[in-house]
């Protein structure tokens, strides 16, 4: 299994991942009420839209490529002895940013990812509101279709460090990030919900995305085949890139993206440098 397989796929999963949205989109804007808003075990929210999006990708998936494991996070989790035997699977968030989506915010994305050997080799990410899909395929560049327009090629831009751009979540406010912000020159902020973040930075609207706070798998793996192809980095705080189902937790470390490597190095250290003070001031 390999590129010439992937490459079939990727117009089935473009599709398959702008169905889901059309199917999201039919619960867009309706009360906590109707959308049947309900909390996981986790606490995360979940709501009939999440399920009717798993619901179009598994059907799709299956009938695409029937031998290959899906993990989604509105599914069961196979326990890791079970998953650590898989060299292929799917990974998916059927709709990522479910409160963005709920209190009616555009950002919400359907992130569809396939995973080899550790690390997402295809990646597709759908914004159903604007009708924006970012997709990717390893080593075959990184793209951005607007509607039923011609797919365009997305590169991150160099950073100016006299104008930096920081990308947050709307909810998500880590005491840490106040004073790391402050060392950088010129900063400004703009908070954004869902993957829709990296693929900002994939295609030069960003610089910088710093993630202390919990994250899963499935809302990172997608977005980082798409910000990789399309020249950024996405990592942990060591420097090493996000691995894929390779322990027990599906949860991600702390992890920056950054869409100019040349000063990811200088990034790390600074978010690493007040991760100590803060915890030596404790």
């Amino acid at each position: 299994m390999g590129r010439d397989e992937w490459r079939h796929w990727l117009k089935p999963i473009m599709l398959l991942a702008k169905e889901a949205g059309a199917g999201i989109l039919n619960y867009y804007g309706m009360s906590s009420q109707r959308l049947g808003v309900s909390r996981k075990e986790d606490n995360t929210l979940l709501t009939e839209a999440d399920l009717c999006a798993h619901d179009i990708i598994h059907k799709g998936l299956q009938q695409l490529t029937p031998d290959i494991p899906l993990l989604s996070e509105e599914d069961t989790i196979p326990a890791y002895e079970t998953r650590q035997q898989w060299s292929h699977y799917w990974l998916v968030d059927p709709l990522d940013g479910t409160r963005g989506f709920i209190e009616k915010r555009d950002e919400f994305t359907v992130n569809i990812a396939l995973i080899a050997h550790h690390q997402p080799v295809l990646g597709v990410v759908y914004v159903p509101v604007m009708k924006l899909l970012y997709f990717a395929m390893q080593d075959g560049g990184a793209f951005k279709q607007e509607a039923d327009h011609n797919p365009v090629a997305i590169h991150a831009a160099p950073m100016n460090c006299q104008s930096v751009c920081v990308l947050l979540g709307h909810y998500l406010h880590s005491p840490q990030l106040p004073d790391l912000l402050k060392e950088i020159p010129e900063c400004h902020i703009v908070r954004l919900n869902s993957s829709l973040k990296f693929c900002w930075i994939a295609e030069g609207k960003g610089d910088i995305y710093p993630r202390f706070g919990q994250t899963s798998e499935w809302d990172t793996a997608a977005a980082q085949c798409v910000l990789t192809e399309a020249g950024g980095v996405l990592v942990d705080l060591s420097g090493a890139a996000l691995h894929y189902n390779a322990k027990d937790s599906l949860i991600n470390p702390a992890f920056v993206a950054v869409g100019d490597p040349t000063h990811m190095t200088k990034i790390i250290k600074l978010i690493q440098e007040k991760r100590r003070q803060m915890w030596h001031n404790m």
